[in-house]
């Protein structure tokens, strides 16, 4: 099946929400893989989404703000966060598109067991820092539990920012992904994410020392990155329900 347009906003609203997020200072860090090699870490019935016949990985870091239930208020600090997550893209057998996550590092280890159990994500609890000088950001991750010993420094000085109808294609590739993919045992589940369009600024990577995609699986990447930045959105997050997996064709009589 062929996969469904990139869209720059959300085609369907989440309008039931079971999470409630900020994405903020958020850096994207994505780097060229075959497609082969990324698609050896998605379960049986995801494929790998590519642009121009490449699957691409990235490192995010961010600030995670006011996380919460619907109508809940935030719970104080564990509320609010610095996030790295390590992410490719994928598409369900229904030609959907989505994010896979890797790895998602967070310091914060009661919300790390609570979204292990919950989305079946694999959060892992760090020690990490954001700080910012001028248009200069800084994010450093050092990985508690588990799979220890994984960290990240990352410093990028924040460019301008891209006018939404200067937004290119594979920007919009990167950016524009309304679900995210997991497993629970042997299932497939399909989470609708919902928020606006992400406000693009070009960025300038300074330094870029991590070791979570040696971590996740992957081999060095042999290319530069293509790096951005974004002050951020806010999200909704649907429920987790089953990919429908349709039937395979039909065996040929003996």
């Amino acid at each position: 099946m062929q996969p469904e347009a990139v869209t720059a906003w959300c085609p369907t609203a989440v309008r039931r929400p079971i999470m409630l997020q900020g994405w903020h200072d958020l850096t994207s860090i994505h780097w060229r893989y075959d497609p082969e090699v990324v698609q050896a870490l998605l379960p049986a019935g995801y494929r790998v989404d590519t642009f121009e016949g490449s699957a691409w990985v990235g490192v995010l870091p961010f600030h995670m703000r006011r996380i919460r239930l619907p109508h809940v208020p935030p719970f104080g600090p564990l509320s609010t966060f610095p996030e790295t997550n390590v992410r490719t893209y994928l598409v369900d057998p229904q030609g959907r598109r989505g994010v896979w996550f890797c790895s998602l590092d967070i310091n914060r280890l009661v919300p790390a067991l609570v979204a292990r159990v919950s989305y079946r994500l694999p959060y892992c609890w760090a020690k990490m820092a954001i700080e910012r000088d001028g248009d200069v950001m800084t994010y450093t991750s050092k990985r508690r539990w588990p799979r220890g010993e994984a960290s990240s420094r990352v410093r990028v000085r924040i460019g301008e920012l891209v006018d939404d109808g200067e937004v290119s294609a594979f920007e919009h590739f990167l950016t524009a992904r309304w679900a995210l993919g997991t497993r629970f045992g042997s299932r497939l589940m399909w989470a609708a994410v919902d928020h606006p369009p992400w406000a693009v600024h070009r960025a300038e990577l300074l330094e870029c020392d991590e070791t979570l995609l040696a971590a996740a699986g992957l081999p060095a990447p042999d290319a530069d990155p293509v790096v951005l930045w974004s002050p951020g959105v806010d999200v909704r997050i649907g429920l987790p329900k089953r990919v429908v997996v349709p039937p395979g064709p039909a065996r040929p009589a003996p």
